[in-house]
């Protein structure tokens, strides 16, 4: 699904990334602790996200996160918007919920971008 699409479904505003839009994702990981994210986020994957600073930038990046949609109203501060200009990595926030998002995104087909803990 291309992040337009995604951007249309969980009526979210494009804070980041403009010009990655076209961008395709299959996955979808919901997470509000980076150290998850890191541990079992699949690479290329969509975080959804309610934490809003710099460290949820720098996760991504680690990870190899295809783009942030924060949940819930939030917005990123300055400077997560910042270093996720400099990553070209897209920031998108949404009114819904991270149950309501996830839900829209697992109804369009795409999949969990976690691996499950064991």
């Amino acid at each position: 699904m291309r992040l337009t699409e995604i951007k249309e479904l969980l009526k979210a505003e494009v804070i980041t990334g403009d010009n990655r839009l076209d961008d395709e994702f299959e996955q979808v990981c919901g997470a509000d602790l980076m150290s998850d994210v890191l541990a079992f986020a699949t690479p290329g994957t969509i975080l959804l996200t309610g934490l809003t600073n710099v460290q949820s930038v720098i996760t991504a990046h680690v990870a190899e996160v295809g783009a942030i949609v924060y949940v819930r109203g939030k917005r990123p501060d300055e400077e997560a918007v910042k270093l996720a200009r400099q990553k070209n990595l897209p920031l998108l926030a949404s009114p819904l919920t991270m149950f309501e998002a996830c839900g829209r995104l697992y109804k369009q087909g795409l999949k969990s971008g976690g691996s499950i803990a064991k």
